[in-house]
């Protein structure tokens, strides 16, 4: 299981640059369209949109990272002065709780793909974009952030019923300001 939470980091690692290269493309081509509108007095048009879809996909792609480098904002004053058992299992529950609300807005989404597939929908847009695209690119983050968190789930659950707390928290716990 250790194997697999590696795994995942290293994945989501590629992810996260990925991710940055496409906010960096992102900023350049607004860059150019600020640059033409000034210059030329007419732009490339749709660069509004495009960022968009841009932001909704690193949204929900980078949940995923963020949640493996516990990146995630989590008020823990009162859980840190618990018993190390209740701490585990509060860590436990905390990463159920967001396996099942990532499963249900991907759930969701799907549903909302599905609905735009059905209906072969386009953006209400000069660009006219088949919103399939940008949907299923968010919908794969929601999925995969789904993914990830059901198998940190399972590592934190296998670790706790071994009574191995200090490995439920380095796997499903909020981690603390002075880690590096």
């Amino acid at each position: 299981m250790a194997q697999l939470v590696a795994t995942l980091r290293a994945i989501n690692r590629w992810i996260a640059r990925a991710l940055g290269l496409a906010l960096l493309a992102m900023g350049v081509l607004i860059l150019v369209e600020i640059v033409l509108r000034r210059t030329v007095g007419s732009a490339l048009g749709g660069s509004d949109e495009i960022a968009g879809y841009v932001m909704a996909a690193i949204a929900a792609w980078g949940l995923s990272y963020a949640l493996l480098e516990r990146a995630h904002v989590r008020i823990d004053l009162v859980q840190r002065r618990l018993p190390t058992p209740l701490r585990a299992a509060l860590d436990v529950l905390a990463m159920a709780l967001v396996t099942t609300i990532a499963a249900l807005v991907a759930a969701y989404g799907w549903r909302v793909l599905a609905t735009t597939l059905d209906r072969g929908s386009t953006a209400n847009t000069p660009l006219e974009t088949p919103l399939w695209l940008p949907q299923s690119i968010w919908l794969g983050g929601w999925l995969w952030f789904t993914a990830v968190a059901a198998c940190l789930l399972v590592a934190a659950v296998l670790r706790l019923v071994r009574g191995d707390y200090a490995a439920v928290e380095a796997v499903a716990g909020s981690g603390s300001e002075a880690e590096p």
